[in-house]
């Protein structure tokens, strides 16, 4: 087995590494947020979650019964038979560590929580103060109140 280290992350070479069909069939599904029922439900009246989820467990999917799935997740089917996880974490990791920051592609807010936690006391002590001066307005509406009977 062949590998390469870029990003301190293990790469497997190409020639060694097969692409798992319908574990990517998983993933794209996922991602668009789509139930195995009701892919079966699309596929047709032979499917069923069951025979989506052997389906899924299958390294090769026949190449019209791939088109077709790929026409209900409505993503290329090569994408589906190309898709390589490990790449992609790879291409991923390395280009938010390496260039994304670099190039202030990433805008990260920086929030200073001491200030923050000082306006919150300071509203706090706002809502306190007229909270206050409401519960004596009322003692003393009562007082009146009183004195009149």
């Amino acid at each position: 087995m062949t590998f390469s280290y870029i990003c301190s992350i293990p790469i497997i070479s190409d020639m060694e590494k097969t692409i798992h069909q319908g574990r990517n069939v998983k993933h794209f599904r996922e991602m668009l947020g789509i139930k195995q029922e009701a892919l079966a439900l699309e596929l047709g009246d032979d499917w069923g979650q069951r025979k989506i989820s052997l389906l899924e467990q299958k390294d090769v999917i026949e190449p019209e019964l791939l088109e077709q799935i790929a026409r209900v997740l409505k993503v290329p089917a090569e994408a589906i038979r190309s898709f390589d996880e490990e790449k992609a974490i790879y291409n991923i990791s390395c280009n938010f560590s390496d260039n994304a920051v670099n190039n202030n592609a990433v805008n990260i807010q920086h929030i200073n929580t001491a200030e923050k936690w000082l306006d919150a006391l300071e509203e706090n002590k706002k809502l306190y103060t007229a909270l206050l001066k409401e519960k004596d307005e009322k003692i003393a509406l009562l007082e009146k109140m009183l004195n009149k009977k």
